[in-house]
């Protein structure tokens, strides 16, 4: 297996896709789960930077609302967020990344793979999500509906909207990035 190394140039882009996420929490509109622009933000930095270093500016992300910047949404932060009803959303952005990265090492890898793995993560970002976000509140088997209802319904087409608008950047930008 080669070493990758990293150069200023992949940190840069790195803590600029960071940023990027953190900006989208800005525009959020409050609810029990808050409708936000982060997964905007991730979508753009996985199509941007591809899985290893999109992997890198969500885990800088929630780093820094670990330490308490107000980075999440409603400019909250801390590990009460983390660590709360619907952290295990956020601790799902990573799966997008992830995803993603196991998807370029695929022979057949290519803009399809990239965006089904995407699709793929954001799935599985949400069932952490909503199996997080049920244990916590300590709902139960009647919280699964009523979790679903309010922690996933209302996201799909919004998610896919802004997959779209991330795509759409990615492919004007990728000449100027890769």
């Amino acid at each position: 297996m080669r070493k990758e190394t990293w150069k200023t140039r992949d940190m840069t882009f790195v803590a600029l896709m960071a940023v990027l996420i953190c900006v989208s929490t800005w525009i959020c509109i409050p609810g029990a789960v808050p409708f936000t622009m982060q997964t905007f933000g991730v979508f753009a930095a996985v199509e941007l930077l591809g899985g290893r270093r999109g992997f890198w500016a969500v885990a800088v992300y929630l780093l820094m609302g670990a330490v308490g910047l107000p980075v999440f949404s409603g400019m909250t932060g801390g590990l009460g967020i983390l660590l709360g009803q619907t952290g295990g959303y956020l601790w799902g952005f990573l799966l997008i990344p992830l995803l993603c990265r196991l998807a370029e090492a695929l022979p057949c890898r290519g803009s399809a793979m990239r965006v089904i793995a995407m699709i793929l993560g954001m799935i599985l970002c949400y069932g952490l999500g909503t199996v997080w976000y049920v244990q916590v509140s300590g709902a139960g088997m009647a919280g699964w509906t009523a979790a679903l209802s309010v922690c996933v319904l209302p996201f799909l087409i919004p998610d896919a909207v802004k997959l779209f608008l991330a795509l759409s950047l990615g492919q004007k930008l990728a000449k100027h990035i890769r």
